[in-house]
């Protein structure tokens, strides 16, 4: 599945190559968030322009909403929203246990009550991987257990050896069925641990003793400080073979995706760029906007000169505030194609810097500029 095309001699960055039955994917990705089938604010023909070569689905929402009777008489996710390209899709187990009072853990799954109606729902490793065949997504997640930061050793290690055991029931089931539609999916093992490294490191090599075809990050970005983070993706891909992908789950900001990066992380998804694009929040080359501030009221200036977008170069900041002040829904869709099309141009030139051999150079001058607007 998984082709690694360039090593940085500099860093543990790398180039590579993803291959899957709807279309290859070049990595460092970022994968634009569409939970429901759909990513806010911005329309499929706009999502290939910019060059998002992969989106991500819920499989929690999408089984709530539509629901796996519509998805399976559509012959799958990609027929019913009409997307052509490779989807993966998160297994739903951070919003289940992001329900707290809603939700009930036991050793084989857990049961849950819809966030829509009260419903009650059980979603076990095998259930999770049954709807997403239905789902039909490339690359699927094993069902996990999520846990809180902060949290303490006894709690995390009873999440992460849960999550253990779990993956491999996962594994063990999707290898006795078949792909539904005749593609190939992918199954890909979630690594828990919290902030403990001696548990990150028995996850890991528990997973990485079996046959995924890649290998997740999970439980970060949920409030720990920053540099905890680095540290456990950086002690995470040390672990992770080599001719795996690596995903980091979650993450983020432009920063955060580039030091992920220099630590070995092939890929990435996160609502910021959309979530804040609709709030009036910009990512340049040159800093973060905030467009609704008034010192941008007579402001002729393209949002980003320097990104290949229709909505980065013919529009000025002016025009955009207009439209955010005057709540106008076009603001929303200019921002959001954008913030979207910052994201993979950072992603897709960090490749090619990669390929080059620039890569930590170039980050470097990069970050300084993009740091100095802030």
């Amino acid at each position: 599945m998984f082709e690694l095309t360039k090593a940085d001699t500099h860093s543990k960055a790398r180039a590579g190559i993803l291959r899957t039955a709807h279309g290859e994917i070049e990595t460092p990705i970022f994968m634009p968030v569409g939970t429901q089938g759909t990513v806010k604010a911005i329309d499929h023909r706009s999502l290939k322009e910019i060059g998002s070569q992969i989106i991500l689905g819920n499989t929690y929402h999408l089984y709530l909403r539509p629901g796996t009777e519509v998805l399976k008489e559509f012959g799958g996710l990609h027929n019913f929203m009409n997307w052509d390209k490779p989807i993966l899709t998160d297994s739903g187990g951070y919003q289940v246990f992001s329900l707290k009072d809603l939700r009930k853990i036991k050793e084989d799954g857990v049961e849950f009550k819809s966030h829509i109606d009260g419903s009650k729902h059980w979603f076990s490793p095998q259930r999770v991987v049954e709807i997403q065949q239905t789902i039909g997504s490339d690359i699927m997640m094993q069902l996990d257990e999520c846990i809180h930061y902060p949290a303490s050793f006894i709690d995390a290690k009873k999440a992460m050896e849960r999550s253990v055991r779990w993956a491999k029931t996962s594994l063990d089931y999707f290898k006795e069925t078949r792909d539904n539609y005749e593609t190939k999916q992918h199954l890909f093992a979630i690594g828990q641990g919290s902030e403990f490294k001696e548990l990150r490191k028995i996850c890991l090599e528990e997973n990485c003793s079996q046959d995924f075809d890649g290998f997740s990050i999970g439980g970060l970005s949920v409030g720990e400080p920053t540099e905890i983070m680095y540290e456990i993706v950086d002690f995470s891909t040390d672990i992770i073979p080599k001719n795996k992908p690596r995903y980091l789950m979650g993450v983020g900001t432009p920063e955060n995706i580039l030091e992920a990066i220099e630590r070995g992380v092939d890929m990435f998804d996160c609502v910021l760029p959309t979530r804040n694009a609709r709030n009036g929040q910009l990512f340049t080359s040159n800093g973060k906007i905030n467009i609704k501030n008034s010192k941008y009221k007579y402001e002729k200036k393209p949002i980003d000169e320097n990104i290949p977008s229709w909505a980065s170069n013919n529009f000025s900041l002016a025009y955009l505030r207009h439209l955010f002040i005057a709540g106008e829904i076009f603001g929303l869709q200019l921002s959001t194609f954008h913030n979207l099309a910052f994201y993979l141009w950072l992603v897709k030139t960090a490749r090619q810097k990669i390929l080059n051999g620039e890569f930590l150079s170039w980050k470097k001058d990069f970050l300084e500029k993009y740091r100095s607007e802030e």
